[in-house]
């Protein structure tokens, strides 16, 4: 007995031993059913107003369809998009671990799998060129001004998308800047150059103009304020995401359209396009834009 009591009196105790905090299980953000219905929602939206638009293009004749058809064009894309994204195609996971410092203790690691919805980024590649050149066509801006408004469109979009699959936080919000400078010097193409040309046309397509391009500036303005809380620093959910991005491009793109086709249609002077736009290289093959009362 005495011999029990010596070892037991000599065996070790873990009651001292600090408790040390492991690293947590991943979290993964992704789309619940509120987000996935939305997609669903909106990819009817946009099916719908593509067929509209299509419709409305076959009424007028083809050397008046140049808005119709790009304006088509710009939701048909954004069904495509949303249809990918709707069954789960157009989207990836990004990767990103969280280092937790602490005082007394190792230091511990959380890992985020966050999805990004790529096919987003691949339907404004496209669409806001078109959307941009809708535009430019309206105000009448000269070919070397839209080539640059749709360079930076383009290159806002891809440092958008580099920006949403890069781990580490440097660089993210290094590409995110590039984003805002490109957006920058498309309001500049838009907001100075565009409105001061247009001034040379009437006074109903200048305030035309005006209002539906400052539609699209404030719209615009709005997407990467949502990346930033959302892509950027992960602080909404990804199905609040997806709830903003559809509102913004609901309203930039069949609300843009409707309003765009309807007005425009509705002007003495609709612009249209002769030469190799409606009759092909059986005539001089020249592409012209101008306005009905002035022979066109």
């Amino acid at each position: 007995m005495t011999g029990v009591m010596e070892a037991l009196k000599h065996k070790p105790s873990v009651a001292p031993i600090p408790s040390v905090v492991p690293g947590n299980t991943p979290i993964y953000q992704e789309a619940g059913d509120v987000g996935n219905r939305t997609l669903w929602v909106v990819f009817v939206i946009m099916l719908i107003s593509s067929i509209a638009f299509y419709a409305m293009a076959f009424r007028v004749p083809v050397q008046k369809r140049l808005f119709h058809i790009l304006t088509a064009f710009i939701t048909t894309f954004a069904t495509i998009s949303y249809f990918a994204m709707a069954v789960h195609d157009g989207v990836g996971k990004n990767e990103i671990t969280i280092k937790h410092t602490q005082k007394h203790f190792p230091d511990t690691f959380q890992t985020v799998y966050r999805e990004v919805y790529w096919a987003r980024y691949i339907d404004w590649s496209v669409t806001t060129p078109l959307l941009l050149l809708d535009l430019c066509l309206l105000a009448g801006l000269g070919g070397a001004n839209i080539l640059v408004a749709i360079v930076a469109d383009v290159i806002m979009i891809l440092t958008g998308l580099f920006a949403a699959f890069t781990v580490e936080e440097g660089p993210k919000w290094g590409w995110y800047a590039m984003a805002c400078i490109a957006y920058l010097v498309v309001v500049y193409q838009l907001a100075f150059n565009g409105r001061g040309v247009v001034q040379n046309k009437d006074k109903k397509t200048a305030t035309f103009f005006s209002a539906i391009a400052g539609f699209t500036l404030v719209l615009w303005t709005i997407y990467p304020i949502i990346w930033g809380v959302a892509d950027g620093s992960r602080n909404v959910s990804v199905d609040s995401e997806i709830i903003a991005y559809a509102v913004l491009d609901i309203l930039a793109k069949p609300v843009f359209g409707f309003w765009l086709l309807f007005t425009h249609d509705s002007m003495s002077g609709t612009a249209t396009l002769e030469g190799f736009w409606s009759k092909g290289m059986s005539t001089d093959g020249a592409i012209r834009v101008g306005d009905d009362d002035e022979g066109a």
